[in-house]
């Protein structure tokens, strides 16, 4: 049962770092292409606005169960 326990967060706490690691990466290449003013940077920016949205609802809920935690 304890190493269920264990095998769960370590998972989880994986995931939590990619879902954080993968919003940072969108949010730069948004910026980084939103500066560029050929189509192909509008183009690039719009893709990554896609999954930014999905990945700031993550992180949020995150946030929350951290907190929630820690209360």
């Amino acid at each position: 049962m304890i190493i269920t326990v264990i095998a769960a967060a370590e998972v989880t706490i994986a995931i939590s770092v990619a879902a954080v690691v993968t919003l940072v990466v969108f949010l730069t290449t948004r910026e980084l292409a939103s500066a560029g003013r050929s189509r192909f940077s509008l183009r690039v920016a719009r893709f990554a606005s896609i999954g930014i949205v999905p990945l700031v609802m993550a992180f949020a809920a995150m946030v929350a169960v951290k907190i929630a935690e820690t209360l």
